[in-house]
């Protein structure tokens, strides 16, 4: 299953690029964050874990980053299902295309459009 999420806000692109592409700043705007490993600038073939509410530990791989664009792509692995999460950025809006199990993909959408209407406002 594919589902497309946005959020509009008064965040710059390079304010919400900063917040993506620097891990130790993803629980300020993703309240379902509670840390990640390694804290490393996004960067293509970065690969690490994500610990999340109740110490639930997620890996990860990105896959491809464009910041000239403001895109980044990585796959994240939940047990043994993955899903594919793109994410863009512009002044004044996000978005987040997530692919993957539609179990997986519908219980964790409204947990990403709360972190993409967080994200709008970083540096507001």
């Amino acid at each position: 299953m594919r589902t497309r999420i946005e959020a509009t806000g008064p965040a710059t692109a390079r304010d919400m690029w900063e917040a993506y592409a620097d891990p130790a700043r993803w629980h300020e705007w993703a309240p379902q964050i509670r840390a990640v490993r390694p804290l490393e600038r996004i960067q293509t073939g970065l690969r690490g874990e994500v610990e999340g509410l109740l110490g639930v530990r997620v890996r990860f791989e990105v896959t491809e980053v464009d910041e000239p664009a403001g895109r980044w792509t990585w796959r994240v692995e939940v047990g043994p299902a993955r899903l594919t999460i793109a994410h863009e950025v512009a002044d004044g809006r996000t978005a987040a295309e997530i692919d993957g199990p539609a179990p997986i993909v519908l219980a964790y959408s409204p947990v990403a459009r709360l972190a993409l209407s967080r994200l709008v406002h970083v540096g507001s």
